[in-house]
């Protein structure tokens, strides 16, 4: 049995000890035996009462008991005053009294052996510290019985399996069943959600309304439906993350064999953390988020709708083989659109062979163009839509196709609707995809297809190719290799770590900026290639190292405090002789003067000047809950406006390396620009996992911008020519 996550509660200030429950510590909880109902009552208008009533009308297989010390019973059940009166075991409590007596009710559970609780009930942290501190009481009750709980303030739990039938909520909307299993963390979307797969006719196999998470998390549930077999399609809506790269580590594994489309909420906050490296800058919290769900190899969706667009296809529909799609319509126009949206989004449209064309002008009625789109003009009948349709399910040189209609008024819908259920199932023979949009229509609750195999139905065509494009990019993503982390040898990893202990000691262990010299120190410890330098603190030390360097050279201040040089004028460029590299010196000791900031220039860096390669950065912050963020991206004084990056979560991979390096704008440039001989991305390659070691070793980096990276052709490797490097 896999483990589930470990957890640490904390109660009155103290770390109570971990605990490790199985995968088996949540069935009680999605398929109980016998479940109580806490605040059941006779009252139709009260949240009690709806939950007993859903239980009993979704034809709960286990044993209900009504616990209501008011009432005999309940719905003609007979009621308990307490769990402790119930006579056998009770497997499972839904708890929906004020939350003032939540505390007591779930002691009350514990004494009596109940394994596992759902709370409806509100009135906890979402109202304020009174709250936050019921909350904390509660966790220590469930902490020391061993139960497992979902909530509070939650909506709960339903399981359609015929073999359970639950419905522990109090939605008036039971679901089909089928292969999606749904969580939650809002109640009130709980609602909405249900509605919707409802209206879809999209099958459910679980929804569970997590609240506000006191012991069940997201990343518990993945693994539970890792290994349900009801589950084939995973749903998440989140408002935030338990534990975040452990969520990252347990959704990558299993978006390899299910997948996992996820909303996530709480994107855009009204202001963004202060940085002061480029990297820090640019790694905003949904820039974070997009880069934690791209390593996962998770679908990431921006509103409930394309959840649901994407939903409907892949629980329904086979997996794309790859990018090329077939279009049908009864419309140029919707056509024309279709085939613009597919561009857009990297879809090939290919050109019916010989053999096809021929075949689709056999069934044609009329004289039409064969192209792809297909138009097959307003009179199209259904029963030759239908064969061309089926025409094009045996056709060799797609991997999916979209059917889309226009209803004119010779010809009704629902002709039409049966005229794609009649071909849906050749499509699932042969494993290939069928959309279908009919304009201005969504959903035909299952009139296009049969159970499970439903084909989806989309308004308009650019949600039809969005949600496709999606379940592409996911095969895609399934079907890399996982990539390996290479080891370095001859790596100073002792030296590094005193370079840094020594900088810390000397701050008195607080944030500092690396010198030069310092920064020069770690990166050769890591064998990440540099353009020559040297630390001078006077002027005549400045010119004495330019003169053992190449010319031309540039000076550039030197200081823990002033980051961004370019900012205060602190670089000076293209110097041929030392008396310019002694004036420079005097310039940028007057310009600080000026500025009143003449102490914070601890002297100047002499570097070489390099000639040729391209301006590119590599960088690196620690996000509080994602840990270390890798970015590579266009470099030079624009970044944070071009914003040309990409960015990995710590470890890199070969591949996420390599990956990093193709996906940004500027990548083509890589391969040699109108004349311009292709750079040596081998050697960015490597230094970008020089640096992911790095980080691994050095957990004290906190920030850190390589600005510019300059990479030379092919064969001549690259040269950092800045590096600034924040501690902690």
């Amino acid at each position: 049995m896999v483990q589930g996550i470990e957890k640490a509660k904390m109660i009155e200030g103290k770390e109570l000890p971990k605990q490790l429950p199985e995968l088996e510590s949540l069935r009680p909880l999605l398929a109980p035996k016998t479940v109580a109902i806490i605040g059941a009552s006779r009252h139709p208008s009260t949240i009690g009462y709806r939950l007993l009533q859903c239980m009993v009308e979704a034809g709960f297989t286990g044993t209900v008991y009504p616990v209501n010390p008011n009432a005999d019973s309940i719905m003609s059940i007979k009621a308990y005053p307490s769990v402790i009166d119930i006579p056998g075991e009770v497997e499972m409590a839904v708890i929906a009294v004020p939350a003032k007596l939540v505390s007591k009710v779930a002691e009350e559970c514990g004494e009596k052996g109940v394994r596992a609780l759902i709370v409806i009930s509100d009135g906890f942290k979402e109202i304020g510290p009174d709250g936050a501190a019921r909350e904390e009481e509660l966790a220590g009750i469930i902490h020391r019985y061993g139960m497992r709980v979902v909530g509070p303030n939650c909506m709960g739990i339903i399981n359609t399996n015929d073999s359970v039938r639950m419905n522990a909520t109090f939605s008036p909307v039971y679901p089909p069943m089928g292969n999606v299993a749904f969580m939650s963390q809002s109640g009130a979307m709980g609602l909405t959600i249900l509605e919707q797969a409802n209206n879809l006719n999209m099958g459910v196999s679980t929804f569970v309304s997590a609240g506000n998470r006191i012991d069940v998390e997201s990343n518990e549930l993945l693994e539970y439906w890792e290994s349900d077999p009801a589950t084939e399609v995973i749903l998440l809506y989140l408002e935030s993350f338990g534990s975040p790269r452990t969520f990252a580590r347990i959704a990558r594994r299993i978006s390899r064999k299910k997948p996992i489309v996820v909303v996530k909420s709480g994107n855009t906050p009204a202001g963004s953390r202060a940085a002061a490296s480029h990297t820090g800058a640019i790694a905003t919290s949904d820039v974070t988020i997009e880069a934690l769900f791209h390593h996962a190899g998770i679908i990431r969706v921006n509103t409930m709708q394309e959840l649901f667009d994407v939903a409907t296809l892949l629980s329904n529909q086979p997996l794309p083989k790859g990018r090329r799609l077939a279009i049908i319509t009864n419309g140029g126009g919707p056509g024309i659109i279709a085939a613009d949206a597919s561009a857009r989004n990297g879809l090939i449209l290919p050109q019916f062979s010989s053999e096809t064309e021929s075949e689709l002008k056999s069934v044609a009625l009329r004289d039409i163009r064969i192209n792809n789109p297909l138009d097959t003009t307003a009179g199209s009948t259904p029963d030759e839509f239908c064969h061309m349709l089926e025409i094009l399910a045996n056709d060799d040189d797609n991997d999916a196709v979209l059917a889309m209609f226009v209803p004119p008024v010779a010809v009704e819908l629902s002709e039409m609707e049966n005229a794609i259920r009649n071909v849906a199932p050749i499509y699932w023979r042969r494993r290939k995809p069928l959309l279908a949009c009919f304009l201005g229509e969504r959903g035909f609750k299952g009139k296009l297809g049969s159970k499970g195999k439903f084909v989806p139905s989309y308004p308009f065509p650019e949600e039809a190719i969005s949600a496709l494009v999606r379940a592409i990019e996911y095969v895609e993503t399934r079907n890399k290799p996982a990539g390996k982390t290479p080891r370095f040898h001859g790596l100073k990893k002792e030296s590094a770590r005193k370079t840094v202990e020594l900088a810390l000691n000397k701050s008195g262990n607080k944030s500092v900026w690396l010198t030069a010299a310092e920064a020069y120190e770690l990166l050769n410890s890591y064998g990440i290639r540099q353009a020559k330098m040297s630390v001078a603190r006077t002027e005549d030390e400045a010119a004495s190292v330019a003169a053992r360097l190449n010319f031309p050279v540039a000076v550039k201040l030197d200081s823990s405090t002033l980051v961004h040089k370019t900012d205060v004028g602190g670089v000076i460029l293209g110097l041929n002789s030392p008396d310019e590299v002694r004036q420079a010196f005097n310039e940028l000791s007057s310009k600080l003067t000026e500025l009143g900031r003449q102490n914070e220039m601890a002297g100047v860096v002499v570097q070489e000047m390099v000639k040729g390669g391209m301006e590119t950065i590599a960088g690196v912050t620690q996000d509080p809950s994602f840990g270390p963020l890798i970015m590579f991206g266009s470099g030079g004084i624009y970044t944070e406006l071009l914003k040309d990056v990409s960015l990995r979560l710590n470890p890199l991979t070969d591949l996420d390396a390599e990956e990093m390096i193709k996906s940004i704008k500027m990548a083509k440039l890589f391969e040699g620009y109108r004349g311009a001989p292709p750079s040596d991305v081998k050697a960015l390659q490597e230094m970008l996992l020089r640096l992911s070691a790095m980080v691994e070793d050095i957990p004290q980096i906190e920030e850190l911008d390589f600005n510019p990276v300059m990479v030379m052709p092919k064969g001549e490797g690259y040269l950092v020519i800045d590096a600034k490097i924040l501690v902690k």
